[in-house]
């Protein structure tokens, strides 16, 4: 990769994986087909998948398991918000946000 590829661009190197997100009592989530992880802290976990990008948004969240090679992900954590964007880089807005304008 030459640096200068879109989180889109990125996430379609990596198609022909199967993609699931499993999500456990809002405690736990576990994503496969995962191509890379963008950024991650305790509040977002921006990653790239073969379906395209995801911004896992929550409180604690901590990576748990990262195989690249296999396309897993697994994350613990108050998980709050799941979402898939279309954006080059997600926005950073409140989870109200959208209701209030």
């Amino acid at each position: 990769m030459n640096g200068r590829e879109t989180l889109e661009e990125k996430a379609r190197l990596g198609r022909g994986r199967a993609h699931t997100v499993e999500l456990t009592n809002r405690e736990s989530a576990v994503f496969a087909g995962v191509a890379d992880v963008e950024a991650f802290n305790e509040e977002e976990v921006v990653l790239l998948t073969d379906m395209g990008v995801i911004v896992l948004s929550g409180e604690g969240l901590h990576i748990v398991k990262l195989n690249l090679d296999e396309g897993v992900l697994a994350v613990e954590g108050r998980v709050i918000a799941l979402e898939y964007v279309q954006d080059e880089k997600p926005a950073k807005k409140g989870l109200f946000s959208g209701l209030f304008k």
